[in-house]
């Protein structure tokens, strides 16, 4: 039988709660809307650039929001020094373009992973708290990222819409 990335049920998202709670909640829907997009496909499906000339794939998606995840909760935000998950300085884009559908799989489970390792790094952590970006010297803050990644899984959440309906007709949220 061949792979298929798995069903996911996604959290609904919060209606009325703290300000902690509806960031959390927020960026947990779009996280899961984004495995939802995938839900069903082939690892063939998955590296599918199905909206030419771009070269982006459901699969590029779900490696580049890995490295998104563990790159602004885990090495800017706590200050954890951990290897990259792509071969960045050989190619700036190697979680878009060296999607494989031989990795498809642990891509997916390395996405996973790559979330529950953001959340226990912040697990207890104030918004308020602040670090120094590395290449702005600006000043953010805990708030700022969960802001910010829940606009980066929004925009890519968009992308994952088009390029599903392009594979094989599916639409939804």
């Amino acid at each position: 039988m061949t792979w298929t990335a798995p069903q996911i049920t996604r959290r609904d998202m919060p209606t009325a709660a703290g300000e902690r709670e509806m960031l959390q909640g927020w960026l947990d829907w779009h996280r899961d809307t984004l495995l939802a997009k995938c839900t069903g496909l082939t690892p063939e499906q998955l590296v599918e650039a199905s909206a030419p000339p771009s070269t982006l794939t459901l699969l590029g998606l779900v490696r580049h929001l890995a490295l998104v995840e563990r790159s602004w909760f885990r090495e800017r935000f706590t200050g954890e020094e951990i290897e990259d998950l792509y071969d960045l300085d050989r190619n700036i884009d190697a979680d878009f373009d060296d999607a494989d559908p031989a990795g498809a799989e642990a891509d997916l489970a390395t996405l996973r992973a790559e979330i529950e390792a953001a959340d226990a790094a912040v697990k207890g952590r104030g918004l308020d708290e602040t670090f120094v970006h590395e290449r702005t010297g600006k000043e953010l803050n805990l708030r700022w990222i969960y802001v910010h990644m829940i606009e980066e899984y929004a925009r890519h959440n968009g992308h994952a819409d088009l390029l599903r309906e392009r594979i094989d007709g599916a639409t939804g949220d």
